[in-house]
């Protein structure tokens, strides 16, 4: 970091009690937040909370049946000795298999060597040159938004390279990080490039579905018109966010983490443009020879489609190809990293490449202590069955309310956006509530494509604001590359009006989207019967 850049971000005053009424509201979050325990310790203190809760409400009888399995759902005492003996017993296998921790380390030693060799400072560099400032915001939500196809590699990927190219431009790294994240988690349902994810969700549509018609039949991607046109709200909404309301929040915050981890405006020499050029070429061949592996239909890296087991796919969830994501990045990003680094002169033998992966996996240790904790505490919350519980009441209720049919659409977003701050996962939510929520609402002559429609709204704009995502700790540490005091409740401030102004705007857009009469998709209605 310069001394120029630090004496600056010095002399910016602080933002702490000026402004709107919206922002001593978030300025009140974020110091609020912030002084919660350590969050490592916050889910260690979360997972006494709720092995106590548990022991608590397991006697009590909720009168409630799990829709999926018709089996009495009861709150499971995690503080029996043989819960106990179990989460002891299984510690370690519940840490190992934590599914974020292997992701990010994996992800992370190919990035490492692309980071550290120089390749992708050397690449941003160059993309400064020819992208307007102005634009980097709508252009790093876009890419955010494409991410999605491949998994979960945004979270890893996307988003540390967020901050790293507002930082670049003279920006505050911590506005490029909560874009990135706004376009990855806030916008999870926005894509106009079909995933595995899509017809994943259909199908326990389908199956909802099939408990009121046997013989219904849904498109796998029946959300896929929507999804695109959502490309268009979130990278609008998202960028306005941004620059006018999360960035000039943060002038305040000084940056004053570790100048040797944050990249530095100096011009590439020709050395350095020969070998970040040599490393495309060499990264685009990689992928040229992956697209002529995948390409045939009886390639390796098919797998059964989900909805016709019959015909190879390359983006169901059994596709190796998909299985594979995470080791592809790797594989992808160490290609132009240890290329960049050897015709640079960065590199003079392969331990060089060692070393940043190294370096890599040093900058990683917090987030390894914070996945442990964190690890733990998803697993005992979903065993005690109290997110479930808690998200089967709503639909419940929801349901008795016998609302209009928009009203209704409005409150499955509300509910779905709240139940995601208690679970995770996207499918496990949807498989639970789409038994109540689709047959529902199609007695009420709404499809089931619309519904799943308005699910997946609910489940994206709260992504961002809540601790349980597996990722979060993640984004904090890569907010602490650059602030060292970042918290749970700085990141949360930062991301709450993305949350707000997403859910209000993204439900206002799916009710005229549907008053208008624009396709969700090929072959998908709004109206149950079709056409009726």
């Amino acid at each position: 970091m310069t001394e120029e850049k630090k004496s600056t971000s010095k002399e910016k005053p602080s933002s702490e009690g000026r402004g709107t009424l919206f922002d001593k509201f978030l300025n009140g979050i974020e110091t609020l937040g912030n002084k919660l325990p350590d969050p490592a310790m916050l889910f260690f203190i979360l997972l006494v909370i709720v092995w106590v809760l548990s022991a608590v409400l397991s006697p009590i009888d909720f009168g409630e049946v799990h829709p999926r399995t018709g089996e009495e759902l009861l709150v499971q005492n995690q503080l029996t000795g043989e819960n106990l003996a179990d989460f002891l017993a299984n510690m370690v296998n519940t840490f190992v298999l934590f599914a974020p921790l292997g992701i990010v380390l994996v992800a992370m030693l190919g990035v490492g060597v692309a980071e550290h060799s120089g390749w992708i400072d050397a690449g941003l560099k160059k993309l400064l040159n020819f992208t307007p400032k102005m634009l980097l915001t709508p252009m790093l939500i876009l890419i955010a938004i494409v991410s999605h196809t491949a998994a979960d590699a945004g979270y890893v990927l996307v988003i540390p390279l967020g901050g790293v190219i507002f930082y670049a431009a003279g920006r505050h790294p911590l506005a490029g990080i909560a874009a990135a994240f706004a376009g990855v988690s806030g916008g999870f349902s926005a894509n106009f490039i079909p995933s595995a994810i899509d017809p994943l969700l259909m199908s326990f549509t389908l199956e909802a579905a099939q408990i009121l018609n046997p013989d219904m039949a849904l498109n796998p991607i029946n959300n896929w018109y929507f999804t695109s046109a959502s490309c268009l709200l979130i990278v609008t909404v998202g960028w306005y966010i941004t620059d006018k309301i999360v960035e000039p929040r943060l002038e305040g915050i000084e940056i004053d983490g570790d100048e040797d981890e944050m990249p530095q405006m100096e011009s590439v020499t020709d050395r350095e443009s020969r070998a970040f050029w040599w490393g495309f070429i060499a990264m685009i061949m990689g992928i040229l020879g992956l697209v002529l592996w995948a390409y045939p239909a009886d390639s390796a890296l098919r797998g059964p489609d989900m909805v016709n087991p019959e015909i190879q796919s390359l983006v169901s969830f059994e596709a190796p190809l998909m299985q594979a994501i995470v080791p592809l990045i790797f594989v992808l990003l160490l290609i132009p990293g240890v290329v960049y680094g050897f015709v640079s002169g960065k590199y003079s033998s392969s331990k060089d490449m060692i070393d940043n992966m190294t370096k890599s996996m040093e900058s990683m240790g917090y987030y390894i202590v914070m996945a442990f904790f964190c690890a733990l505490f998803i697993d005992a919350f979903s065993k005690s069955n109290i997110g479930l519980l808690v998200a089967l009441k709503g639909a419940n209720f929801l349901q008795a309310l016998a609302l209009p049919g928009q009203v209704t659409i409005v409150g499955i977003i509300l509910l779905s956006a709240f139940v995601n701050l208690l679970v995770g996962s996207a499918s496990a939510k949807w498989a639970l509530i789409a038994p109540i929520f689709v047959p529902m609402l199609m007695q009420l002559g709404i499809s089931p494509d619309l519904t799943q429609a308005a699910y997946r709204v609910g489940d994206s704009v709260s992504n961002i604001i809540t601790p349980l995502l597996p990722y979060f700790p993640l984004v904090v540490v890569f907010c602490q590359r650059y602030v060292k005091n970042t918290g749970i409740g700085t990141l949360i401030s930062m991301m709450l009006p993305y949350a707000l102004i997403f859910l209000v705007t993204w439900t206002i857009f799916l009710l005229v989207y549907w008053a208008i009469g624009i396709p969700l998709s090929f072959e998908a209605y709004y109206t149950y019967p079709a056409g009726g």
